[in-house]
């Protein structure tokens, strides 16, 4: 991606201060932020070091974070895909026409849209699952869903979801600095984990600050990018669309392709109030977020490497709800410089 970038003020700094507190607050070692506003990057941070260690690479442009749960965002576009290609005739369709060796009268009524908007209300790995409330009628984020689809995913491509992403997606649009990997390098935030594979199967995609950017601003212009459609609007129109069930209790999350999507305001979201309708975030374990404001013409990166649990004195709620409130004063206050 080479957008331009806008002229340099402050109007972002009380947000990048505000992160920096954040990594130290949870003793995180890197943070960075990155912004884009109406076709310019105008915002982009660094700071710290990839590890605590003496020697350790200092965070810049190069270097790539675990994006742990935003990888379910490109899972999604890969479900997009397969709907667009006819692959997967409708979200509607139950997950046990697709899937062998699994317990038929346990997910007899689970659809590939309840897996998308964690409303299939099941619980546990593969062998054994099991239900914890009728599909479509609570909301329970974990990973078994997740790990569903991307199994769907596998044979409606016959391909993995790392080649589906790499291929329909990352080729594509030039990405450089993003893929699943197993094995620590130089340019890597690593967390000193042990991933099963490189295959899209587990949460190890690591993605420049950079790039995560880009990825929010190709569904941002739905797919276009230096005035060429890459790929039809329709697939990125539909990932950023609410699809929770419709029967769903307006209490209860409402979910794209695995985005939150500001929708009413509810007491517990991860929207911040002063986010606008149809702005949709994505979150990671370790701190990191993409968040993007059509309204605004707005993507927002924070990263972060946080592995220590919470202190006490750290609201993750207020923290994520705070991000993107501030994001909204800054960009307002970027527009009038």
């Amino acid at each position: 991606m080479q957008l331009p970038v806008g002229a340099s003020n402050n109007a972002f700094n009380e947000l990048n201060e505000y992160v920096l507190k954040i990594r130290n607050m949870i003793s995180a070692s890197a943070a960075s932020t990155y912004i884009i506003q109406d076709d310019c990057v105008v915002n982009e941070w660094y700071s710290g070091f990839h590890d605590k260690t003496i020697d350790s690479r200092k965070i810049d442009i190069q270097s790539r974070f675990n994006i742990a749960s935003i990888r379910k965002t490109f899972l999604g576009f890969a479900v997009s895909v397969a709907l667009y290609e006819g692959r997967i005739e409708s979200l509607d369709e139950y997950v046990i026409d697709y899937l062998e060796d699994l317990d038929e009268l346990l997910l007899k009524d689970t659809k590939i849209r309840h897996l998308l908007t964690h409303t299939h209300g099941l619980q546990g790995s593969d062998h054994p699952l099991i239900r914890i409330f009728p599909p479509g009628t609570g909301w329970k984020y974990n990973n078994t869903g997740v790990n569903l689809l991307i199994k769907i995913v596998n044979k409606v491509f016959a391909q993995t979801l790392a080649e589906v992403i790499e291929e329909r997606l990352f080729k594509p649009y030039g990405f450089t600095e993003s893929g699943w990997v197993q094995e620590k390098s130089d340019k890597l935030v690593w967390l000193d984990e042990v991933y099963k594979d490189n295959q899209g199967n587990d949460a190890n995609l690591f993605v420049s600050t950079k790039e995560l950017a880009y990825w929010g601003y190709i569904l941002l212009a739905k797919g276009k990018v230096n005035g060429r459609q890459i790929i039809p609007s329709a697939i990125f129109e539909q990932v950023s669309s609410i699809v929770s069930p419709a029967e769903l209790s307006e209490t209860l999350p409402r979910n794209g392709y695995f985005w939150w999507i500001q929708d009413k305001p509810q007491s517990f979201s991860e929207l911040g109030h002063q986010l606008p309708k149809n702005a949709y975030q994505s979150l990671g374990l370790y701190g990191n977020t993409v968040l993007v404001i059509p309204e605004y013409k707005v993507v927002a990166v924070k990263m972060l490497n946080q592995v220590e649990r919470n202190p006490p004195e750290y609201d993750y709620i207020k923290d994520i709800q705070t991000f993107g409130n501030l994001v909204c004063k800054c960009i307002s206050n970027n527009s009038k410089h």
